[in-house]
């Protein structure tokens, strides 16, 4: 076994084939080098998933960086066009969710149905056992022989949350070379690599966001007309002020409301039906529990009815896991209750159930809150 920066090599007797996603940044370029480095055969793959009308990608898909990197590597390239799959399953429900009033997760579906849907395809094409990203996230399988994402070693940049959506099939085929590297330690192996994006900067944006915000972007992707400028009320319906289009917020927004009520004030719910931003101080966002659908699980096959499972649980990405209870209402819903109330959980969200060894037992989007 060798070890650098902190990584365990395993050297590798036979020489399987591995598609490597390669964003154009350092922790993408770092993976496919730790897996070549380890005697895998790599091949760098780049999803072209959004371009603007200036001819500009996504953050996500900085195709010149990645081919230069893999140039670097002297591993074979190839740019995957993507582009209808991306509109179907990120961009066009991404808009669709703000206009009827909810707050989406791109990534979340970019993960399952782009990145690994056409990288595992591609891999299919070439006869690739396995595909990698440069994600910080650690795949395990337990016991039962189940495959699930565990938190990275270094917690600060753990991408579990964004993962939970993945299925066995494909967590079955993934690798992740940085589960157990800090970020300082991937740019050090990149710097002695002398890989050309060792400095670069990371994405912190949508990627498809490129100038201006969200709510910018919505405007210019949309033929058909926003919902219009609404009123601003609090929970009896009393009109507080004028807001600017629901898809200028979410639930738990507290600046650029524009409101001078005397209190600190922030988005309780969102109506679409009646075109109005419901208002409320702090104590009013914080929920007790909330129900989830569209579920997909990892760790345990599902959660039973009349079942009751403990869990941590993350409703948003930055948001630190809380304990819960976690139990079916019917085929397609989980109640998760809180032990202690949590802030301005937003339909539209996800949220993720991690065990007590910090594995994600599963996930839904978060449907409403009680």
């Amino acid at each position: 076994m060798v070890e650098y920066g902190g990584y365990q090599r395993k050297q590798v007797d036979v020489i399987p084939r591995v598609v490597v996603g390669l964003s154009g940044g350092v922790d993408s370029a770092v993976a496919a080098y730790l897996l070549k480095e380890q005697g895998y055969q790599v091949i760098g793959v780049t999803l072209r998933t959004w371009e603007a009308e200036s001819g500009a990608y996504s953050r996500c898909c900085d195709i010149s960086d990645a081919r230069a990197t893999a140039m670097q590597l002297g591993i074979p390239f190839y740019n995957v066009n993507s582009l209808p799959e991306f509109r179907e399953h990120v961009t066009d429900p991404f808009v669709k969710a703000y206009i009827n009033g909810l707050t989406p997760n791109p990534c979340v579906a970019c993960n399952r149905y782009i990145k690994w849907e056409r990288l595992l395809s591609f891999a299919d094409d070439i006869n690739a056992e396995y595909v990698a990203t440069g994600h910080y996230a650690r795949i395990e399988r337990t016991e039962s022989g189940r495959y699930t994402v565990k938190q990275a070693a270094f917690a600060a940049k753990d991408q579990t949350y964004m993962l939970y959506q993945l299925s066995q099939e494909q967590l079955a085929r993934t690798l992740m070379p940085l589960s157990e590297l800090t970020k300082d330690e991937v740019r050090k192996i990149a710097e002695d690599a002398g890989l050309m994006v060792a400095s670069k900067h990371d994405s912190q944006e949508i990627c498809f966001v490129l100038n201006g915000g969200y709510a910018e972007y919505i405007e210019e992707y949309v033929d058909e007309s926003l919902p219009p400028p609404g009123d601003f009320v609090d929970e009896s319906g009393k009109v507080l002020g004028k807001h600017k289009g629901i898809v200028n917020y979410t639930v738990g927004q507290r600046k650029g409301l524009g409101l001078a009520l005397g209190y600190p004030a922030y988005v309780k719910r969102i109506d679409p039906v009646s075109n109005t931003v419901v208002i409320g101080n702090e104590a009013s966002v914080l929920k007790n529990s909330i129900l989830c659908r569209d579920l997909n699980f990892m760790a345990v096959e599902d959660i039973e009815s009349g079942e009751k499972v403990r869990a941590f649980v993350k409703i948003r990405y930055h948001h630190a896991a809380a304990p819960a209870i976690l139990e079916r209402i019917d085929d397609n819903t989980i109640q998760v209750t809180f032990d202690e109330p949590v802030k301005a959980p937003a339909p539209g969200q996800s949220a993720v159930f991690y065990d007590s060894e910090n594995r994600v037992l599963g996930g839904g989007i978060i449907q409403q809150y009680q």
